[in-house]
């Protein structure tokens, strides 16, 4: 199985110890966001997690310790943008800390396993056109050799993205404007060695050079563990989402990143609440056992073949990715 790390928060910049002691203990709980009494007890032993993929946009509590994922594969899409404290107001200085986090990441587990998330894409009185295509070819030329893909998507304005970004004037994208800027960022990627996707996106691009992209990828995820995958896309994403089908094991409203186009936290003050409950020991993140929990296994089986068609054999040894 693919393990998610996650869509739904930052763990690798705010609970990676969390994490990394339920990789010890071989098991987590996940609580169902759709039905919050039911638990789910996750299986974490290397037999059964084909692969991880981590989400991020500042993964340096983690790059000292990542030895102790040795046992698994694994990959990083991590998130750089060009945007200021008025949109992401946790983040750490772009051109001092996250930039050179980026290289050590990519210097430790390879270029080929740090994904470039420029994502998602907003227009405003600020971030204007000509200020992405600005900070994209900035930050594109800062990674060259560290990364061979970049993702971009644009922003969706769902109810609580535009609570959120009330006052910072995001405007509509139209697809003449999404084309124009995909046009220019090709152009960029190229020159720094890079292929650029979309993620989830209705509109075509290929004949600019843009592909529909998957974040949790099945070839990728076949090259890094060296055999062919089974597995359907994610039915739990949306239709134009084609990644492959995964376990999540994030919690809403638990990101500190503070990022103000996101969909996955509702309220800062929900989130400073959920914070107080995160316990490094506990099984579930940022939340507690109550007395009308159900807890259950979740079945999980890895999604490997045997009879491969393309490699020629099946490479399970531990060790790093």
């Amino acid at each position: 199985m693919i393990l998610s790390v996650s869509r739904r928060t930052d763990i690798p910049n705010y609970y990676s110890e969390w994490f990394l002691n339920r990789i010890k203990e071989g098991f987590l709980y996940v609580r169902n966001p759709m039905n919050e009494h039911q638990i789910s007890r996750i299986d974490l032993s290397p037999e059964v997690i084909d692969c991880i993929v981590f989400w991020t946009k500042n993964p340096a509590p983690m790059l000292e310790r990542l030895n102790e994922l040795n046992d698994y594969k694994y990959y990083f899409q991590f998130t750089l943008t060009g945007y200021g404290k008025d949109m992401e107001p946790e983040l750490p200085n772009k051109q001092k800390e996250l930039i050179p986090t980026f290289k050590r990441l990519s210097e430790k587990i390879g270029s080929d396993k740090v994904i470039w998330r420029y994502d998602p894409v907003l227009l405003s009185e600020r971030y204007t056109m000509e200020y992405h295509i600005k900070a994209f070819e900035e930050i594109s030329n800062s990674l060259k050799g560290y990364t061979e893909r970049v993702i971009i998507s644009f922003v969706d304005l769902y109810a609580k993205t535009v609570r959120n970004t009330a006052g910072l004037n995001v405007k509509v994208i139209t697809e003449a404007e999404m084309a124009g800027l995909a046009r220019d960022m090709v152009k960029i990627a190229n020159k720094n060695h890079m292929e650029i996707q979309t993620c989830a996106e209705q509109i075509e691009l290929s004949h600019i050079g843009v592909m529909h992209g998957s974040c949790i990828d099945r070839k990728i995820v076949e090259r890094i563990v060296g055999c062919k995958i089974a597995g359907n896309k994610d039915k739990g994403q949306r239709k134009e989402c084609g990644c492959l089908e995964s376990v999540e094991v994030g919690t809403y409203h638990t990101c500190r990143n503070g990022c103000k186009y996101c969909y996955a936290n509702f309220s800062n003050e929900k989130v400073k609440r959920n914070a107080v409950l995160y316990d490094v020991n506990s099984p579930l993140l940022c939340t507690r056992i109550g007395p009308e929990d159900n807890i259950t296994d979740r079945k999980i089986k890895s999604l490997k073949e045997e009879q491969l068609s393309f490699f020629t054999g099946c490479h399970t040894s531990p060790g790093t990715p």
